[in-house]
């Protein structure tokens, strides 16, 4: 597989596909495509990993696009205005994504449900008790809204984020909350009262437009299928 990353704020993914080579995507992604392109919608692991996603803020069955006779193109596009990231993804180098970031992947990749290991964290750290993980082998592609920002942590080293801007991380990395101290902080502050606590080892790559505030207030204004 060939592919292209094209247009800020408003990118588009653009992959070209060998005879019988594949991708899997969620509904309402795909942009256009050359006629030999043959779509096929499944669930993609069964009834359990369908409702995971779900969960997870993705649709129940995903679509599956082969290249037949020869070469094949196909674009994607994201729901909402922001980046398109590129990851290869091996047993060794799994990532975590905040929910209904996945955008495509070639069909080696697995899409599963993420739970936080701390109840609090998810409930009350802005990303959702429920994330998700994109494991196997081969390329991934997810979507951030608004600009990116990556930082390395080392081993013990940890980053505060405010509630929603945490796009993805390794999983080599833990999440969990602390309360904002004081509370006059929490009350006039304007941060709320929790923020999220990111540590590593690991890759975060956070976002400019938070999920749960602008970003969300202003999706429903794009048209999408998703």
């Amino acid at each position: 597989m060939e592919y292209k990353i094209e247009g800020a704020p408003l990118s588009v993914l653009i992959c070209t596909l060998s005879a019988g080579e594949c991708m899997i995507t969620e509904r309402g992604s795909m942009s256009w495509m050359s006629p030999n392109m043959k779509m096929e919608t499944t669930s993609n692991g069964g009834v359990g990993r369908a409702l995971g996603r779900m969960f997870a803020g993705e649709a129940l069955f995903q679509n599956r696009y082969t290249a037949q006779g020869g070469k094949g193109l196909i674009a994607f596009a994201p729901s909402f205005p922001g980046s398109i990231m590129e990851f290869d993804i091996t047993p060794e180098n799994s990532i975590i994504v905040q929910k209904s970031g996945f955008l495509a992947a070639e069909s080696t990749v697995d899409l599963s449900v993420f739970f936080q290991k701390k109840v609090g964290a998810g409930f009350f750290g802005g990303e959702g008790f429920i994330m998700q993980k994109i494991s196997g082998r081969g390329k991934a592609f997810i979507e951030i809204d608004g600009h990116t920002v990556e930082y390395n942590l080392g081993p013990g080293e940890s980053m505060i984020i405010d509630t929603g801007y945490l796009a993805a991380m390794s999983d080599t990395c833990s999440l969990d909350i602390v309360t904002v101290p004081g509370v006059k902080n929490m009350l006039f502050g304007g941060e709320g009262i929790f923020n999220t606590v990111v540590r590593g080892p690991g890759r975060i790559i956070l976002q400019t437009l938070p999920i749960n505030s602008v970003a969300d207030s202003l999706r429903p204004y794009f048209p999408s299928n998703r």
